[in-house]
């Protein structure tokens, strides 16, 4: 291992922090006032250097937002005109062309992409913190309430083993863990109970990702070996992605669409 990669390998065994996410985008959120005091307070050869800067910064912005104004706008008199006679009626009109006819198929492609990657449900209400977690204070002090119950259904692998009780922060009830679910697959209009491997995606909040907190449009990998779904190459597939339906912490059970 090279000598200055330590923190890449820390964060590969022991993972972020919980929060690392939001923090990150409020360290971002900070630049643009963290730039504008700095350019109020910097004097000198400094100043001129900052200036120099901001200024190719602010010219580059602007020509990629003509970039995108001229996306769909278009131009007359870029094409050649057609060879042969042209009637007198049509002789004071000019050829009209896209501006950008690269646009149109990078829009394409978005579409296409997003058609492939759409999901049952695209909009799932927020869920607060205050909904997700229920306080609980421990020790003699009534000051010490660092410590979280999650209220809504999560998932633990099968090798999980929570913390000590005096550093464990977020509380799983073992009355809400999830290890099934009910997936159905719409083309072959069957439904099957099949082992959640983990949880991708929690539209909610990253750290509900990490959590593993089951919610209402969170994307989920099942195991989906019993289907007998088999590639083009032949082989068997053993996992795929699922979106969760309903809400499993008032049915008790989850269920999901699988994502074709």
């Amino acid at each position: 291992m090279p000598q200055n990669e330590y923190i890449e390998e820390s964060i590969r065994k022991h993972g972020r922090r919980f929060d690392h996410e939001e923090r990150r985008r409020k360290k971002v959120a900070r630049e643009a006032h963290d730039a504008s005091l700095y350019s109020q307070k910097v004097r000198g050869l400094k100043a001129k250097l900052h200036q120099n800067k901001r200024r190719k910064e602010k010219i580059q912005m602007k020509k990629t937002m003509k970039e995108h104004e001229e996306r769909n706008t278009t131009q007359r008199g870029t094409e050649a005109p057609a060879p042969g006679a042209v009637p007198i009626y049509l002789l004071d009109r000019e050829q009209e062309s896209q501006a950008k006819m690269l646009s149109s198929a990078v829009k394409q492609k978005r579409k296409e992409k997003a058609a492939k990657f759409s999901v049952p449900l695209p909009q799932v209400r927020g869920v607060p913190e205050d909904e997700m977690f229920k306080v609980i204070k421990t020790g003699k002090s009534k000051s010490k309430s660092w410590k979280r119950m999650i209220t809504k259904a999560t998932f633990v692998g099968d090798g999980f083993t929570r913390r000590p009780v005096k550093y464990e922060r977020f509380i799983r009830p073992m009355a809400l863990r999830q290890k099934k679910a009910n997936i159905t697959h719409k083309e072959l209009g069957v439904t099957m109970q099949l082992p959640i491997i983990g949880v991708k995606k929690n539209p909610q909040n990253p750290t509900y990702t990490q959590l593993g907190v089951l919610t209402k449009g969170t994307i989920i990998e099942v195991n989906v070996s019993e289907l007998g779904l088999v590639t083009s190459g032949g082989k068997v597939v053993w996992g795929k992605y699922a979106q969760i339906t309903n809400n499993p912490e008032m049915d008790g059970c989850v269920n999901g669409l699988l994502l074709t």
